[in-house]
């Protein structure tokens, strides 16, 4: 028997947002795969959105500030126009797609630094 298994859909990580669409922004995602709703963004020399890696050298791309509304299916050097949740809502933890193998600490700090954008994990 063929096992089917259902991916996140778009915003099913979200709560709550402010009226209207002002949580959400058009940005430019940066990617080497296909990204899910609720993959947790960082923003990468203050113009490309990539997931974040909480173990780069390069800090700003440690630093979580969005999280990724739908997919991103395809990749592209040049980015690809992508919508995220970048202020006034309220996300649902468990439905987040943090980094393979985040520690507790690290994403600690993440969900910390999600709340300074306005973005709260509950």
């Amino acid at each position: 028997m063929t096992v089917l298994t259902e991916g996140n859909h778009r915003a099913e990580f979200l709560v709550s947002e402010a009226n209207g669409t002002r949580s959400r922004e058009i940005v430019t995602v940066l990617s080497a795969t296909a990204l899910e709703p609720g993959t947790v963004l960082a923003l990468q020399d203050d113009s490309y959105y990539v997931p974040l890696d909480e173990d780069a050298t390069s800090s700003d791309i440690s630093v979580a500030v969005a999280v990724l509304y739908d997919h991103v299916d395809a990749d592209s050097s040049d980015g690809l126009p992508a919508v995220a949740i970048v202020r006034d809502a309220e996300v649902n933890g468990a439905e987040l797609i943090w980094p393979t193998g985040i520690s507790a600490g690290d994403k600690t700090t993440a969900i910390a630094q999600l709340a300074a954008a306005g973005i709260i994990v509950r």
